[in-house]
């Protein structure tokens, strides 16, 4: 006999649908986190070739999703590498990203004028500028370009 918590307990696929009403996932992401919380792996596998069939479970829109919110604060390389680390193929992230209007060069100068807006006034302030936007995965040759010829607010978009 089934104690109550058991039958209570609810299934893998609702589980996993649970999680999808939530937000999206990459399918390696809906797979660690299942599994983690004590699913087969076979079985997981199984539900989640269920949930793409069923339109439910899509990498293409987990990394259109993605692109979409860090678009004009992230580079093109750290979206890529972002949605490269939750396993997302290599042809779905960059159709994602050709999907997209992505020019770093823009990006990094709206950035850096919406968080900035005045060169560093001393080389710490520099060093800080530069250590921020590094960290949204930028290059450093840009970033060093940007900060000896900043955009002026006529060239803003």
């Amino acid at each position: 006999m089934r104690s109550a918590r058991e039958q209570t307990k609810p299934s893998l696929r609702a589980r996993a649908v649970r999680l999808l009403a939530r937000r999206d996932y990459s399918r390696a992401e809906l797979r660690q986190r299942l599994i983690a919380r004590g699913a087969l792996p076979t079985e997981t596998d199984a539900v989640l070739d269920e949930l793409e069939r069923a339109g439910y479970l899509s990498d293409a829109r987990y990394a259109q999703a993605v692109v979409a919110q860090k678009i004009g604060r992230f580079s093109r390389r750290a979206i890529a590498e972002s949605l490269h680390m939750q396993h997302v193929p290599h042809a779905t992230i960059s159709e994602a990203l050709e999907s997209h209007a992505l020019d770093d060069q823009a990006a990094l100068a709206a950035l850096w004028r919406r968080r900035f807006g005045v060169l560093p006034a001393n080389d710490r302030e520099k060093a800080r500028q530069i250590r921020f936007l590094q960290s949204r995965g930028f290059a450093l040759a840009a970033i060093l370009r940007l900060l000896r010829a900043p955009p002026d607010e006529a060239d803003s978009p």
